[in-house]
């Protein structure tokens, strides 16, 4: 028998008759891997899971502990998730519900994790408006952010950047490493601790599966060359997993994500900015824009230097996409509620013998 506690299960009400928990470690299509304590097995989702299409915020994600039905000589059944500690969300427009109108919905990413390293290689890609964006989700997932600045061999100095994140953020703790010499790999020690579970995070080509294969001390991910003109990377990972490294951590790997969008993010913004935030009660007016009106706090102390440019353009710019996420989640929403509407006055016409002359 297996000892979940060391896939960090802890467990926190008495589980029913019949039903086994399990932690997820793989998803492909709709099969899932699970680790439980009779070993690993693989399962499939009871039906009730699929009879509301517009919950599939709490389909079983990569890092979900789970109860189910174990059977040895088939596919377990899983039931039930357990409530989550942590989760990442991204903004879903791919709409794929069969029947319905395309919208915007949650997409969990991962859950139950401790930290999230956001990744971002020190080639020609770095992006520190990027880094800010990660960012700002992973205050929203409620768990520790770290920033892995990757590739350090690539570039002569990287104090310049490293400087520039880490004043862009100085609350947050990074590094720079290169997972091919080791160079600064002895750092992230302290987040690798038996028990606890990151996330990586990351556009494609920036040395997610590089920097898994260092901490694995095996080549479990294979790596892709980037190309020279822009450094972009293609996508390695195609699929989200857990793996458990040697010291008894767990890494869960996420395909490279081309957009991230800041789905139900205000809370993040806010804890990402309150350096920000902490001037509006300071204008004359309590719906001040920030924009021109007299007596704003905001614009004194941008012109002053109180409040660093660069932080005040971080945090418009993440609004905007934030406001942009929520207006297109609503349009959408209303869009399919009119065409719902539109269709069952149809159906209803029809079934009452078409229009009356």
């Amino acid at each position: 028998m297996m000892d979940l506690k060391t896939y960090g299960y802890t467990e926190i009400e008495a589980i029913p008759d019949g039903l086994l928990p399990g932690r997820v470690t793989e998803l492909r299509r709709e099969r899932f891997t699970v680790m439980t304590e009779r070993g690993e097995v693989t399962a499939v989702l009871k039906g009730a899971f699929y009879h509301n299409v517009e919950m599939r915020v709490d389909f079983p994600c990569v890092g979900d502990f789970v109860l189910l039905y174990y059977n040895e000589s088939g596919d377990s059944l899983i039931v039930t998730v357990l409530p989550r500690r942590s989760k990442f969300s991204r903004a879903d427009y791919s709409g794929h519900a069969v029947g319905y109108a395309k919208t915007v919905r949650e997409q969990v990413v991962a859950t139950n994790f401790d930290y999230v390293f956001i990744l971002s290689s020190l080639n020609l890609d770095f992006n520190v408006t990027r880094i800010m964006r990660y960012l700002t989700q992973v205050r929203q997932s409620g768990s520790q952010p770290v920033v892995i600045l990757t590739k350090a061999d690539l570039v002569e100095d990287y104090t310049l950047p490293l400087a520039e994140v880490t004043q862009s953020i100085p609350d947050v703790p990074v590094h720079a490493i290169c997972s091919h010499t080791g160079q600064g790999m002895n750092e992230l020690s302290p987040y690798l601790m038996p028990g606890k579970t990151v996330v990586f995070l990351g556009m494609s080509g920036v040395g997610k599966s590089s920097l898994l294969n260092a901490l694995i001390e095996q080549d479990v991910m294979r790596v892709q060359a980037i190309r020279e003109v822009d450094s972009r990377g293609r996508h390695t990972t195609t699929h989200r997993q857990l793996f458990m490294l040697p010291s008894g951590t767990m890494v869960i790997d996420t395909p490279g994500m081309r957009e991230l969008g800041l789905f139900d993010a205000g809370e993040g913004i806010r804890a990402s900015f309150t350096d920000v935030e902490e001037w509006f009660p300071q204008c004359r007016f309590t719906d001040c824009r920030h924009q021109g009106e007299p007596g704003c706090a905001v614009l004194a102390a941008l012109a002053d230097g109180s409040l660093p440019r660069e932080r005040w353009v971080y945090y418009v710019a993440q609004q905007h996409e934030h406001k942009y996420v929520q207006d297109k989640t609503s349009y959408l929403i209303n869009k399919r509620a009119r065409k719902k509407t539109i269709a069952m006055s149809s159906k209803q016409t029809k079934k009452n013998g078409g229009w009356k002359k």
